[in-house]
């Protein structure tokens, strides 16, 4: 079937009249192969196909796209005034054009996506030196990255003036609370060390980023009770999509306390199902753990296994149920997961680490040890654990002192 009729007469003779016209076939194919839906790829052809439209009379070199990719969402799409009904969903969009360049990249006429310009080659060398030299994991460096590039875009360069890194840091202070403003603070702190690394310097900039004052230790840790929690382990009726995924991924949290990241990093090869024990090789502190495996854990993972997942040559645990099926799916689908179960459940709690809280005290409730805790939770050290000691009801009724002139 000619690749173009899929789309409308209008999208079908932008493409013909662009210089993507000849890899249209191998854009159609390239979709087919990772299992997307006739309508998504008709879909993502139509944004290929508008791109086109905007890009005639433009000066376009097929090697360097990724200027005007960024042109044409971040500046045309907003005000979008074309002839025709068009998608100017940048989601959207930016998807059908990622897929683009990785065609054009596979026929050696386009880069595959990396830095644009000396900005972004800076950020990427500050994702390399934070993962090789200070070695911290995935979702650490995004947040790091994140904050130092609204950083680069505040100020007039890649290396910001003292001033412009006081407005920056009270800009985000303001928005933010106290944890995440110590949080604020290491990045940028990590940032500047990076471009002393490169040898430019910073020691006149390292003294105007203060930390806000925050004590871990000083609020209680939020928990599920233990009601609270059988209710959201029922909120998985029968009809909910990827129901076996969602309460697998769920059970995971409350019986592993596993991380976001460690739960979308498991494999099948972690779990030896004969010992009942499953490896979490990828955790935060970048060692190899084995944990017991749960009988409830396990059923619900083989369940899943057997009845819900996809065929796919992916050796996640976890993967995508929409194309591309032989992706794993990302922290966005955990978190997305769990709080959709808050919701059913009737429960006002949002955040995933609440289920590492609740399993800790469980484990003391019990009569489990600190030290118990720390191994379950996979803390490299103790002092983590410490917080847990406030929720420690039992221990805490024995040492309690009587209340001044109370009757008991």
């Amino acid at each position: 079937m000619d690749a173009f009729s899929s789309v409308s007469a209008t999208s079908a003779a932008w493409l013909r009249d662009s210089v993507f016209a000849p890899f249209v076939p191998a854009y159609v194919n390239h979709l087919t192969s990772r299992q997307y839906t006739a309508g998504t790829t008709r879909a993502y052809l139509g944004c290929v196909a508008h791109f086109a439209h905007w890009c005639r009379g433009r000066s376009l070199d097929l090697g360097n796209l990724q200027g005007l990719l960024r042109d044409f969402v971040q500046d045309h799409l907003p005000r979008c005034d074309c002839a025709r009904r068009v998608q100017t969903d940048p989601r959207q969009v930016r998807a059908a054009l990622s897929h683009l360049l990785t065609v054009l990249a596979c026929h050696g006429v386009a880069a595959a996506a990396g830095p644009v310009g000396p900005n972004d080659s800076v950020l990427q060398r500050f994702d390399e030196y934070l993962e090789q030299a200070r070695g911290l994991a995935a979702s650490t460096r995004h947040r790091r990255l994140k904050i130092a590039r609204s950083l680069i875009l505040h100020t007039s360069s890649a290396m910001p003036s003292a001033s412009e890194l006081r407005q920056f840091i009270a800009g985000e202070l303001a928005r933010v609370s106290a944890a995440s403003g110590a949080s604020l603070a290491g990045a940028l702190r990590s940032y500047l060390r990076f471009r002393a690394f490169e040898g430019e310097l910073v020691d006149h900039l390292l003294p105007v980023i203060a930390s806000p004052a925050h004590w871990r230790l000083a609020p209680l840790p939020q928990t599920l009770s233990v009601s609270e929690l059988d209710r959201l382990l029922n909120a998985f009726p029968a009809n909910l999509p990827s129901r076996l995924r969602a309460f697998a991924i769920v059970r995971c949290l409350v019986d592993l306390g596993l991380r976001s990241s460690e739960a979308i990093n498991l494999n099948l090869d972690d779990i030896d199902w004969a010992a009942g024990t499953l490896c979490v090789a990828h955790g935060k502190s970048r060692r190899a753990d084995v944990l017991p495996l749960p009988e409830s854990t396990g059923r619900a993972i083989a369940e899943y296994l057997r009845s819900e997942r996809p065929t796919t040559t992916s050796r996640r645990v976890f993967v995508r149920h929409v194309a591309p099926v032989d992706h794993p799916v990302g922290a966005d689908v955990v978190r997305n997961t769990v709080r959709a179960a808050y919701l059913r459940a009737g429960l006002p709690q949002t955040r995933v680490h609440i289920l590492r809280h609740t399993l800790a005290s469980r484990l003391l409730a019990t009569g489990g040890t600190l030290k118990e805790v720390a191994d379950v939770l996979r803390h490299r050290e103790l002092d983590t654990s410490m917080i847990y000691a406030k929720v420690d009801q039992t221990r805490l009724a024995a040492v309690a002192m009587p209340w001044p002139r109370s009757a008991a």
